[in-house]
């Protein structure tokens, strides 16, 4: 089991343990470390290797895991890429959330929905299970094409009630309410929970290795695959749900109350208050399930089952 995964299992218990710390990994400045750093820094993990099964108490210690938790996927054990890491999430996905939620023509909303879903996408790809295995195909062309046609799919929902409100029912308040102010938040939740599903469907059609309390791999399970790849795909949607939903709801209750006398001051408001709600939900969405994902026996199919007496088992579910 990988030193990452182990320090999940020690300080990841709770919920709060888990949104404390990846509230400290999230900090964008960890992204400026170097790659030598990084390396260090998973050094320093493995010589301190005792304290991955108890609480780390040495603050060295904890600062090298949260800058590993950061930037190596526990599978391969190899440094994410930049772009890719969860501290670069929330500075790539604002200035996408925001003007996705400001468009008034279909094609620009197609067009900003594609760029947004097209990074969701390649960050879930980068940051998924890294063990399922396929023999009469490349892997990593099927992610591709289910994640490019993931993409195109849920721009195109996106972006479709705007095109048959201005079509058909431009002049319709109650319609221009609805697609405006109702739609974007489930529909956007829904298409970023199927972009997940999608990319990451070879993890419950081939299974995803699961591992006993010592961390030795016990076998490859597609019930498991299939339970991190939902617990994730939910994350996401509660994710940008929210983050389109909430914004809303507050900005309504700005306006009611007259708080912004100003016009002109509503849309910077409304940056930050989405860019206040993204930052507070990031850390919550990601930590909503364990990132080391525990599954019962019973759960398990009966070939894993045979080969162990063990009755808990644990797999990397992925952000």
């Amino acid at each position: 089991m990988d030193a990452n995964l182990r320090f999940w299992r020690a300080e990841g218990q709770s919920f709060f343990q888990r949104f404390l710390l990846w509230a400290d990994a999230l900090d964008p400045l960890l992204l400026f470390k170097s790659s030598n750093e990084i390396k260090r820094t998973r050094l320093l993990i493995q010589i301190n290797e005792k304290t991955q099964n108890e609480p780390v108490q040495n603050n060295q210690t904890k600062q090298a895991f949260l800058l590993s938790l950061s930037s190596v996927h526990p599978d391969t054990d190899k440094i994410i890429p930049v772009m890719f890491r969860p501290p670069a999430f929330m500075p790539i996905t604002l200035p996408l959330v925001i003007v996705s939620s400001v468009q008034r023509h279909a094609r620009h909303s197609f067009f900003w929905q594609f760029v947004f879903h097209t990074y969701t996408t390649a960050f879930t790809l980068m940051n998924g299970n890294g063990t399922p295995k396929a023999e009469e195909y490349s892997l990593q062309q099927k992610q591709m094409l289910l994640g490019l046609g993931a993409i195109f799919y849920s721009a195109f929902v996106g972006a479709f009630p705007l095109a048959f409100m201005n079509r058909f029912a431009s002049k319709s308040l109650l319609m221009q309410f609805v697609v405006r102010k109702l739609l974007p938040a489930p529909l956007l939740g829904l298409t970023s929970a199927f972009t997940v599903a999608m990319v990451r469907s070879p993890e419950f059609d081939n299974g995803i290795e699961v591992m006993d309390r010592n961390g030795k791999v016990i076998g490859v399970s597609k019930k498991a695959g299939e339970k991190a790849v939902m617990e994730t795909a939910m994350s996401r949607a509660v994710l940008f749900g929210t983050t389109f939903f909430l914004p809303e709801v507050l900005m309504h209750c700005v306006q009611r109350a007259r708080l912004v006398k100003n016009p002109r001051a509503l849309g910077p408001v409304r940056m930050f208050v989405i860019m206040s709600v993204l930052a507070g939900m990031l850390p919550v969405s990601f930590s909503m399930f364990p990132q080391c994902g525990e599954i019962k026996r019973a759960d398990l199919e009966p070939e894993i089952l045979s080969s162990t007496e063990e009755t808990e088992f644990f797999y990397n579910r992925g952000i």
